[in-house]
């Protein structure tokens, strides 16, 4: 028997960057019209956490395994450093000097329960899902921002006092 298939389409966005952030998601299973839509707000958080994180929580909802999935994305961050297999480079290196080390170990417990691809799209140009997800990501920011970014609120302080 095949695997499942599903599209996951993801976004992430800060206003201010740092500052209140968001991600929206769309997951669409392949040949069945099954759609769920998904988004949360962080009061300060960055972009490129956004755009990951909305990558591991879509993976993070598939409840069977594996699945075969593509994640469509505008994070050139996340796809190249999938892809170009920096993350597991940065594994064997414990995340030295590496920025959101807790999302890519989080990232790296589900990765490998599928078998996923990423599809770059490149943002604001008209793609309706990724359209879609901006938007939800967006509006995460604006009026969900109610959630704390822990990790990046504690490492932001210990780094220069950014949040002072």
């Amino acid at each position: 028997m095949a695997n499942e298939k599903v599209h996951i389409y993801t976004d992430g966005s800060a206003l201010g960057n740092p500052g209140p952030g968001g991600y929206g998601l769309i997951m669409e299973w392949v040949g069945k019209s099954y759609i769920k839509e998904f988004s949360r707000g962080f009061i300060h958080t960055t972009n490129n956490r956004m755009e990951l994180l909305a990558v591991i929580e879509g993976l993070e909802k598939l409840q069977k395994t594996p699945m075969d999935v593509t994640v469509f994305s505008d994070s050139k961050y996340v796809i190249e450093a999938v892809d170009k297999k920096w993350v597991f480079g940065w594994e064997k290196k414990n995340f030295k000097d590496k920025k959101n080390p807790d999302l890519w170990k989080r990232f790296l417990v589900v990765y490998p329960k599928h078998n996923v691809r990423f599809q770059w799209i490149k943002g604001h140009n008209n793609h309706p899902q990724n359209e879609r997800c901006d938007y939800l990501a967006v509006q995460a920011a604006k009026t969900m921002a109610i959630e704390h970014d822990q990790f990046y609120e504690i490492e932001a302080k210990k780094d220069n006092n950014l949040l002072a």
